[in-house]
């Protein structure tokens, strides 16, 4: 008991002020995926300066960060990498679901997107690449839940009374001009989209792309991550690329069934 109680002592508590704000910092240098400088870093946390300068060198000392001295810059270092590629291991994201994506990409011939949910946001997890273009979002890369495929299937699948609680307060601002801004019609939107087993957005999150998606299921039913199709609009317009709907349920229903 008594060395259970030193151990205890001797961990770090979860709420640990400069823990807290060391992670809090590495995140906001992740929001400059190609670098800032100290000032625009402490500006987007809104640390003073000297306070954001302090945890910078400490994350550039543990590897996790890098200052190039050239620009005058910090980006995120080698180290968040190697942690994401063994989280994104761990997780089957990596290993297990890029095969599925890569054939689902290979039958269809437009990008594929693997994402989670993450808080109130999408998390893009995976993504392969169509033969013509690049995909629009990235692995990393987080997103709004109410615009894009990926983040309608994500609420569409959650629990209705927790999906209703959420949209209370989830901010619904257009990205475009063809975004769904208004929670009745966006919840109607949903529900239509979960009975009919697949979710599409017609340039409601980036002008002059489109996408499908639906969900991957865990035998219970609860949702595990969406699985999405894009493509520009001058490859496919909706009407194409609901052709694709039952290849794309065949993969989520693989990765249902592979991922833990």
């Amino acid at each position: 008991m008594a060395e259970e109680n030193a151990a205890k002592s001797a961990a770090p508590s979860r709420g640990s002020g400069t823990i807290a704000k060391g992670l809090a910092m590495l995140t906001t240098v992740g929001e400059f995926p190609h670098g800032a400088t100290a000032a625009e870093v402490a500006a987007r946390s809104g640390h003073p300066f000297s306070t954001a300068y302090r945890l910078l060198g400490s994350l550039v000392d543990a590897g996790f960060v890098e200052y190039d001295a050239r620009t005058k810059t910090y980006a995120l270092g080698l180290a968040v990498f190697e942690l994401g590629q063994r989280v994104g291991n761990a997780r089957g994201f990596t290993g297990t679901a890029a095969p599925v994506l890569e054939e689902l990409t290979a039958r269809t011939g437009e990008s594929s997107v693997l994402a989670v949910l993450d808080g109130v946001e999408t998390l893009t997890v995976h993504t392969i690449d169509g033969p013509q273009y690049r995909q629009t979002t990235d692995p990393g890369d987080r997103g709004p839940l109410h615009s894009s495929a990926i983040g309608k299937v994500l609420l569409a699948w959650m629990p209705t009374d927790e999906r209703d609680e959420l949209l209370e307060r989830l901010p619904l601002p257009a990205r475009t001009e063809h975004t769904v801004t208004d929670v009745s019609a966006l919840r109607a939107e949903l529900d239509a989209s979960r009975a009919a087993g697949w979710v599409e957005q017609g340039e409601q999150h980036d002008i002059g792309m489109n996408a499908v998606g639906v969900p991957v299921l865990r035998r219970d039913g609860t949702v595990i991550a969406s699985l999405a199709l894009a493509a520009p609009l001058f490859r496919a317009d909706l009407g194409a690329l609901r052709e694709h709907v039952p290849a794309l349920q065949d993969a989520a229903a693989r990765l249902g069934t592979l991922l833990p």
